[in-house]
């Protein structure tokens, strides 16, 4: 019993020694949207390397990277959207590359949430 206890024990450490260190984000924002009713989603969106729960992170991510962060400055992704008013306020915080991140609007519905963020509030 003691010879697998040393050996189980040799194994758990060779497993932390190849996992490497813990990867930090140089960017993290939490991403939320609230619809009329008060119901809101959250997803957290990770970038440098991408991680988080976001489904579209990849584009999220370039896409805020072309405007450094900038929510104000994305640009329109062309997409067809009905015009049913769903409104949503849409939001965000955290930092992006070390710069804190505040960020609030309000979008007539989810889709143009979508298609005015370039999918960053694709969620």
């Amino acid at each position: 019993m003691p010879m697998f206890a040393a050996t189980s024990l040799a194994a758990c450490a060779a497993a932390a020694l190849c996992t490497g260190p813990a990867v930090t984000p140089e960017s993290s924002i939490l991403l939320s949207l609230t619809d009329s009713r008060g119901e809101t989603r959250s997803v957290q969106l990770m970038c440098d390397p991408t991680l988080g729960n976001h489904p579209q992170a990849d584009s999220a991510c370039s896409a805020l990277e072309q405007v450094d962060g900038d929510f104000t400055r994305l640009p329109v992704k062309d997409q067809t959207c009905t015009m049913i008013h769903s409104p949503v306020r849409a939001s965000a915080q955290g930092h992006w590359r070390g710069s804190p991140v505040e960020f609030t609007t309000e979008y007539p519905n989810r889709c143009l949430a979508d298609a005015h963020s370039n999918s960053v509030f694709a969620f």
